[in-house]
């Protein structure tokens, strides 16, 4: 895998440099350069070899040493409100698990998960559901989750190599990563979408109105699907018998107050139609109470510990990729290509869906999901324009594309979970490509059909 990751960049760093020194499609010598450095970090985010910082770090300083964007520019998706959705993220799970709330959580739930494989895979599943309103980072979700699963997993006597513990370390995986993808602030890629989107198109995004449009078919029903794969593939019996009573940790008060919380800012971005308060702004004021040291929510050592700066390094790359790609007219040129080889056209509104969902979704097997944003948006004007769909239809297009996993390493909230609990990936590709197809044949035309109810195409 590594050998077939350095000749994918090789190939990417030739094809930069024959882009910069060819300028195909009639780009100008500045347009080409861009492009080269553009190629060189999808291909760095795409094949792993260096961290995700890393590459986005090559990106800021590419772009500026070469003098193709001016700071201001480069830096200016720092300033994104989808950076602060990622640090509200990483406050709010910090809380949940310094305060003990995750423990409780996993506490109260043990008898009603135990009474069967499929009621602990289903609730598993239902846990991980719920978690993606309340706690939008995935990482964070998986860390809650996974020893909550586990520790279920071997007092039911699911033994270590089984394949139902397998399948309880999958479903946390996957349940606490893909029906989120249909919740505004809950998933990177939706962030770095929302960012992009309102940084390059002064596009707005709802909390309500995009978890109307998503939830249902990529929440509620592929998660539904997921349960079924899963039960499918790594099949478990648990053992009959009591379990040893838990003892949770932290403070009962402390964690009631927490989950107040969270219900209200739950409740704020729920009805943010109403009071009109971007989710950022709001997983900011709830981050400033839970890091106020006296509250002991957040206490600075554990504070130091929960931000992770490298996946801010990382979102505000993929920022900056959309803004540059739009500024310095590379989406229209791209736009101009990509018509040529897809069969969009006004009217044919099925056909248009499907083609704007499976671009998104074969873009994030070079990119992976959180990449997807950054290259398309820029250019959903054009996509717009050739397809006859709002704006808006042609950017919501990009959840399902972003959202239809294909292989493991696409997420990468996905590959940490399974080593969180100790488990191989390679069982994930089994449940994904399975996934994949029953999107592309069943879940797509319901999706289709959904949108249509709605009016939104």
């Amino acid at each position: 895998m590594t050998r077939l990751r350095e000749i994918i960049f090789a190939l990417a760093l030739m094809l930069a440099a024959w882009a910069a020194v060819a300028q195909p499609a009639a780009m100008t010598a500045d347009q080409a350069l861009t492009f080269g450095i553009m190629l060189i970090t999808l291909s760095l985010w795409g094949t792993g070899l260096v961290p995700g910082y890393v590459a986005s770090t090559f990106l800021f300083a590419a772009l500026i040493l070469t003098g193709l964007a001016p700071p201001q520019q480069v830096f200016a998706s720092f300033a994104s409100s989808a950076i602060w959705l990622v640090v509200a993220g990483f406050v709010i799970g910090a809380a949940i698990t310094h305060s003990g709330l995750g423990a409780r959580l996993g506490a109260l739930a043990r008898p009603h998960l135990s009474r069967s494989y499929a009621a602990l895979i289903g609730g598993l599943m239902l846990l991980g559901m719920a978690l993606g309103f309340v706690m939008p980072s995935s990482l964070g979700r998986a860390a809650v989750l996974v020893p909550v699963g586990m520790a279920l997993a071997d007092a039911l006597g699911l033994a270590k190599g089984s394949p139902g513990r397998t399948g309880v370390a999958v479903i946390i995986a996957i349940g606490t990563n893909m029906p989120s993808f249909a919740i505004l602030p809950s998933n990177i890629p939706n962030v770095i979408l929302s960012g992009v989107a309102e940084q390059s198109l002064g596009a707005h995004f709802s909390y309500a109105d995009y978890l109307l449009l998503h939830y249902p078919v990529l929440g509620l029903l592929k998660s539904a699907v997921i349960v079924a794969l899963v039960l499918a593939f790594f099949p478990g019996h648990v053992a009959a018998g009591g379990m040893a009573p838990v003892t949770v940790p932290g403070s009962a008060r402390r964690q009631l107050m927490l989950l107040a919380v969270l219900l209200g800012v739950l409740a704020l971005w729920s009805t943010d139609r109403v009071h009109g308060i971007n989710a950022a702004w709001i997983g900011l004021g709830a981050s400033l109470l839970l890091m106020v040291p006296q509250l002991g929510f957040v206490p600075p050592p554990v504070f130091r510990s929960a931000v992770d700066f490298s996946m801010l390094l990382f979102v505000a790359g993929a920022l900056t990729l959309g803004a540059v790609a739009n500024a310095s007219g590379l989406g229209a040129i791209i736009a101009g290509k990509l018509f040529a080889a897809l069969p969009f056209a006004p009217g044919r509104d099925f056909v248009n869906f499907i083609s704007l969902s499976l671009l998104g979704t074969s873009t994030s097997v070079f990119t992976t999901m959180a990449g997807v944003p950054a290259v398309l948006t820029p250019l959903a004007p054009e996509l717009s324009q050739a397809t006859g769909f709002s704006l808006n239809a042609v950017l919501m297009t990009q959840v399902i594309g972003f959202s239809t996993v294909v292989f493991p390493y696409q997420v990468g909230p996905l590959i940490v979970a399974m080593g969180l609990a100790g488990e191989s990936t390679r069982p994930l590709l089994k449940v994904t490509l399975a996934l994949f197809a029953i999107t592309v044949l069943v879940l797509l035309p319901l999706d289709f059909l959904w949108w249509r109810v709605l009016g939104v195409i």
